[in-house]
């Protein structure tokens, strides 16, 4: 079965950083593109990062553009969101997702990111 496990969640003041990770299994990790959403409380998910199944980043949302970095290491099976100058409005659950060609089909089961002083 198709398992993703999210990690490295937690509390950091605004302009810290974090390191989020992924890792997949019950899949050809490489073969498939893999995302970062993220969904706070009373709001839409909204989609963070892509990157390929061969690791070109794509679709960095506005947001995040400049401060987050999504990478992979297909040894490890694993994908990271490097988050950098974290602000308030950063804070919400991300989860990662495996991706075919219409769009996310799995789900991990997130990882709490909270931005405050």
């Amino acid at each position: 079965q198709v398992q993703l496990v999210e990690s490295g969640g937690g509390l950091v003041q605004p302009g810290g950083s974090l390191r989020l990770s992924c890792t997949g299994s019950g899949f050809t990790f490489s073969n498939y593109a893999m995302s970062w959403y993220r969904r706070a409380p009373g709001k839409e998910r909204e989609l963070v990062a892509t990157i390929t199944g061969g690791g070109v980043p794509t679709n960095y949302a506005d947001s995040v553009k400049g401060r987050f970095t999504i990478s992979r290491d297909n040894a490890k099976n694993t994908i990271y969101l490097q988050m950098n100058s974290l602000k308030p409005e950063d804070t919400a659950v991300y989860y990662c997702s495996r991706r075919i060609f219409q769009g996310p089909v799995n789900w991990g089961q997130g990882t709490q990111v909270t931005v405050s002083s």
